[in-house]
């Protein structure tokens, strides 16, 4: 079947068409177009995502990127017939909250016609809810002028079958063996998740209050650095570690390293690089030590809860998912450590161009939730959900 992805979860407006073959998790998996936006530059200018720029841009990104991915895969549509009044009208109910969506849409349709799309996989949550609205009713249009089933999905759950897709052999879910454990670390989530088999999910640890990609974020602008703040950490911290400098501070905390259960924190590591860096002046040497010193911390915590509830559950696989996975420093340090503590677990992160928001995996979590898809005329009453949560999948 064909797939027809949409991600608008933050900042990226993202979407593919994707060609499954065969039954999840066996399938295989062809992309056939993929286009993305990123808003960072537009939002750069904020320190951060404004939610409601977010939306405004999703709103006149999407059908650009609909037109990007169909033109890519070259796919058959039908002969072109134009929306009636009937179809326009209804649209326009659909999209009232997105000014000038369903005249964009109906444009694109009277060009184009109808995609051989089978089913629209769109992301309903957890993200920003006026970002999530604007692709969840897009996605409600798109299904009722083709008539084809809608498929809402958990954001988290797509990140964690984007690290075991193996875009560069033979496009398949790597199979693995259960239990498996996950760290999904983004901006907005850091957790632990219990994966018991395919599709089936347990929190079992998460953030107190910051994720650590927003950390990150806080701690770039603490310093001077510029929005996203996490590649920018990154780059002064390996820039550190090659000149072998000294801590600048060797006594940040490790929050919540020995606190005995498999929670997080970040706001008390954040707080105290902000009183570290108040009233002074940093040298560029300053900033780059600085930045090593607070990484390693993240690193300490972050690999110090993974182990502890590998070892608490007994899972068998580590999976990485979310933006923060970028992060190769972070990344190899996790690889390195689980080589020597635990030498038979495969750890799985994710492919070029898959840890950061996309629309291809949210056609995998599409295709695992197949039971869900809803009619054109059920598909009305789909919501999106800022805090949906993985466990309750």
């Amino acid at each position: 079947m064909t797939i027809l992805s949409i991600e608008t979860s933050c900042d990226e407006t993202a979407v593919s068409l994707v060609e499954a073959t065969g039954d999840f998790p066996d399938a295989s998996y062809e992309i056939l177009g993929n286009a993305l936006f990123s808003q960072i530059d537009i939002h750069r200018e904020y320190g951060g995502v404004f939610p409601a720029l977010a939306k405004r841009e999703h709103t006149a990104t999407l059908v650009p990127m609909l037109e990007k991915a169909v033109t890519e895969s070259g796919i058959e549509t039908e002969s072109v017939t134009e929306c009636d009044a009937t179809q326009s009208k209804r649209l326009t109910e659909l999209l009232e909250r997105e000014p000038g969506l369903a005249e964009a849409l109906i444009n694109f349709h009277n060009q184009h016609g109808v995609p051989a799309v089978d089913v629209i996989a769109v992301t309903a949550g957890p993200g920003l809810e006026p970002a999530l609205w604007v692709g969840v009713n897009f996605a409600k249009a798109l299904a009722y002028l083709w008539n084809i089933k809608m498929i809402p999905v958990n954001h988290m759950e797509g990140h964690v079958l984007a690290s075991i897709f193996d875009v560069e052999e033979d496009d398949k879910l790597t199979p693995i063996p259960f239990p498996a454990m996950a760290l999904l670390i983004s901006g907005g989530h850091t957790e632990l998740v219990l994966m018991k088999d395919w599709v089936q999910y347990e929190k079992v640890g998460g953030t107190r209050d910051d994720a650590v990609g927003e950390a990150f974020d806080k701690v770039a602008r603490l310093i001077g650095l510029p929005y996203p703040g996490g590649p920018e950490i990154s780059k002064l911290a390996a820039e550190a570690r090659k000149a072998n400098l000294p801590p600048f501070k060797d006594d940040l905390p490790r929050p919540m390293l020995t606190s005995g259960d498999l929670d997080f924190s970040f706001s008390g590591l954040k707080t105290a690089v902000r009183y570290v860096v108040q009233d002074k002046e940093l040298s560029d040497t300053d900033k780059q030590a600085l930045a090593r010193d607070f990484e390693d911390c993240v690193r300490d915590v972050l690999i110090a809860k993974t182990k502890a509830a590998i070892d608490a559950h007994g899972a068998q696989t580590l999976i990485i998912g979310g933006g923060v996975s970028a992060n190769q420093f972070l990344m190899s340090e996790f690889k390195r450590h689980f080589l020597a503590s635990h030498p038979d677990m495969n750890v799985y992160t994710p492919g070029p161009g898959l840890s950061t928001d996309n629309s291809v995996m949210i056609a995998l979590a599409g295709h695992a939730r197949l039971e869900r898809a809803a009619n054109a005329a059920a598909a009305t009453y789909i919501k999106a959900d800022g805090n949906r949560s993985l466990a309750s999948e």
